[in-house]
């Protein structure tokens, strides 16, 4: 049964990823993206990672994808301003084709791992306390860098927007 909702599961992720892709409006794509993240959460709490799955749900699902969807409503980007994409689904299928050989080498280096049984993993293992612990203990300063950088990349686009609508506007 497992098995058949991690199938699903990753059919969903699949889907939500060529939505991204495929779909001209950046609203459709940044609703598809929630649709991949919510499915990649599911499959992160089938595998028993508690953590990655509150982190998908809450944080990117929730977060900034919410946030996102603001920028993008914020914006409002009509239809003449999207660029033209003429070839469009040739690059995507292109772009398929080609990594088809890395893709390949991925499972074949799967399937020459040998097995070993999942219970080698320790108590503890995923928990989101020792995660906590090892992050404010000893990455805090990375973390808060980078949230910093997003903050600057988000203020950043937001002025560009406005100044690109304020010469239109004259």
């Amino acid at each position: 049964m497992i098995d058949i909702i991690f199938l699903i599961l990753s059919l969903i992720a699949i889907a939500g990823g060529f939505g991204m892709i495929i779909f001209a409006q950046p609203i459709y794509s940044a609703l598809s993206l929630i649709v991949c993240i919510i499915a990649l959460g599911g499959i992160f709490a089938l595998l028993s990672a508690p953590f990655l799955f509150m982190v998908q749900i809450i944080i990117y699902a929730g977060a900034i994808i919410t946030l996102l969807l603001f920028i993008i409503m914020f914006l409002n980007i009509k239809d003449d301003n999207l660029p033209e994409e003429p070839n469009k689904i040739s690059t995507i299928v292109i772009g398929g084709v080609l990594l088809i050989p890395f893709n390949y080498l991925i499972l074949k280096s799967f399937a020459a791992m040998e097995d070993k049984p999942m219970h080698i993993l320790s108590n503890g293992f995923g928990s989101i306390k020792i995660f906590g612990t090892e992050l404010f203990e000893n990455w805090l300063v990375p973390f808060e860098m980078i949230s910093l950088l997003l903050l600057a990349a988000l203020v950043g686009a937001v002025v560009y927007a406005r100044k690109e609508n304020k010469s239109e506007e004259k």
